[in-house]
């Protein structure tokens, strides 16, 4: 997909308004009953709670270890938890009738249809997991073939499309474990296109680009010669904001030398040349490097900062494929590099740990950020589908099926704040202007109910209700140039 850069597009964000604070609780409309978040914290919740008192907390399903508990039984039990406390509960948003699902004990439930098949498919889920993870594959396939004929990916509730993607993702896992490790390839013209419809609309890539952006300009602040490093540009679609406000600068544009890293050369290329067309038209001076590498398999010389250059690292996370390599040898080059910013856009989810814990983690990520669409696109949107299908059903296979440390044999840092602060960097707090910039992108995307905007640690969180998604950080390097 390819599209023009258009100053135009970009001007509401330029100018920076005062400071406000915003409670989105009081824009909040009316919601389901039950999102699929909610579903999957009160059945992890129901889990935790059935198991023995020696069981940790943390480890939520590996305790079950082989024995796997029938899922009538949690499914009753939850049905129990959700009929003592929702008496009162309205119809759902898509006006289905009430069921009352009788269970052994004779209680009633009070969940819709729709709500009664998302629990079960998410219950049949996780008792596929503890399968998976105690390499009963049997079990797992017999499970997976029951989710595939229950779930669709086009399916009225966000939890019947979750639950279709996660239950693809779990089948490779599978086949995986059978026949040995497989990568599939990477289509990373769809991806990008797709990341760009996602852009369009939700607010959390603009968030990431804007907050990002306000960072960098203010460590731009009367600098003359500055570079910037994408680690991961793709169709570089945050960089024209930034480039019209620094050729509106009262003391005049710098030079900017921008370093493109992806793994596609030709889209780099392409990038390359819409950045370059976008700066000559504002006026200003400008290179743009491909480096068709990862950031991890390339040294500080490759970068060539100049002497006089104020150096910028962006690096917004995903898990759609591997961007950077190797943690360690990232962190490795950053502390080489000694870069005066760095700004650092994460997804609030780890790749560490065991199966178990990133699926748990996985789950309930993900299925905030389908509620999150749900909420704000019809059910047959093409848009909503598209980056369903392309993005989030491609981030969910990777960790769950190709990913983590057993597989890759390589540690991932869980927070790269931490490891950041670990590391002779040290953070710079994220600006009123920057809240600010976050404010005006979620006053772009109507209704604003649901989203949830947090300042605190010197970071920016924004999130659906109250789980938080993705986490804006800044950070410099003890060494960087004065």
């Amino acid at each position: 997909m390819k599209a023009g850069f258009e100053v135009v597009n970009h001007g509401a964000l330029d100018t920076i308004q005062p400071h406000e604070p915003w409670d989105y609780t009081t824009a909040a409309s009316p919601t389901p009953p039950f999102e699929l978040s909610e579903l999957v914290e009160q059945i992890t919740k129901q889990l935790v709670d059935d198991l023995p008192e020696t069981a940790a907390s943390a480890d939520i399903l590996p305790s079950l270890s082989g024995d796997l508990r029938p899922r009538k039984a949690i499914r009753r039990n939850y049905f129990d938890t959700v009929a003592a406390g929702n008496d009162q509960l309205q119809s759902s948003s898509n006006n289905e009738p009430r069921v009352n699902v009788n269970s052994d004990h004779g209680r009633s439930s009070g969940l819709s249809r729709v709500d009664e098949h998302g629990l079960t498919l998410i219950t049949l889920l996780l008792e596929c997991a503890v399968a998976v993870s105690v390499d009963n594959l049997g079990e797992a396939h017999r499970m997976l073939l029951e989710l595939t004929q229950m779930g669709s990916p086009y399916g009225l509730s966000c939890a019947e499309r979750a639950v279709a993607y996660f239950a693809k993702a779990m089948s490779s896992r599978v086949i995986n474990s059978w026949l040995g490790i497989c990568s599939p390839l990477v289509a990373y013209k769809s991806i990008h296109g797709a990341f760009q419809v996602f852009n369009n609309i939700s607010p959390f890539i603009k968030f990431a680009h804007f907050t990002s952006n306000q960072a960098i300009l203010e460590a731009f602040h009367r600098r003359d010669r500055v570079h910037i490093v994408d680690l991961d540009i793709m169709q570089g679609l945050q960089w024209p904001a930034l480039f019209h406000i620094l050729a509106t600068r009262m003391e005049g544009p710098p030079h900017v030398r921008m370093t493109g890293m992806g793994v596609s050369m030709e889209i780099l290329v392409e990038t390359g040349k819409q950045l370059a067309n976008f700066a000559k038209r504002l006026g200003m001076s400008f290179e743009f490097h491909p480096i068709a590498r990862k950031f991890a398999e390339i040294d500080a010389l490759t970068v060539q900062v100049r002497h006089g250059e104020t150096l910028a690292v962006h690096w917004l996370q995903h898990s759609l494929y591997d961007a950077t390599g190797p943690d360690w040898k990232t962190m490795r080059l950053l502390k080489e590099l000694s870069p005066t910013i760095i700004t650092l856009v994460e997804q609030d989810i780890s790749h560490s740990g065991s199966f178990l814990d990133r699926f748990v983690g996985s789950l309930h990520y993900y299925s905030t950020l389908f509620d999150s669409l749900g909420a704000n696109q019809p059910v047959d949107d093409p848009s909503r589908h598209r980056v369903e299908h392309c993005l989030l059903h491609r981030e969910i296979n990777n960790i769950l099926a190709i990913g983590g440390p057993a597989r890759s044999g390589e540690d991932k840092y869980r927070h790269w704040r931490i490891e950041l602060a670990k590391n002779c960097f040290v953070q710079v707090p994220m600006s009123a202007n920057s809240m600010a910039q976050a404010q005006l992108i979620l006053n772009m995307f109507p209704p604003a109910y649901g989203y949830s905007l947090v300042q605190g640690d010197g970071t920016l969180r924004l999130g659906w209700k109250d789980t938080s998604l993705y986490t804006a950080s800044a950070w410099t390097s003890s060494n960087a140039p004065t």
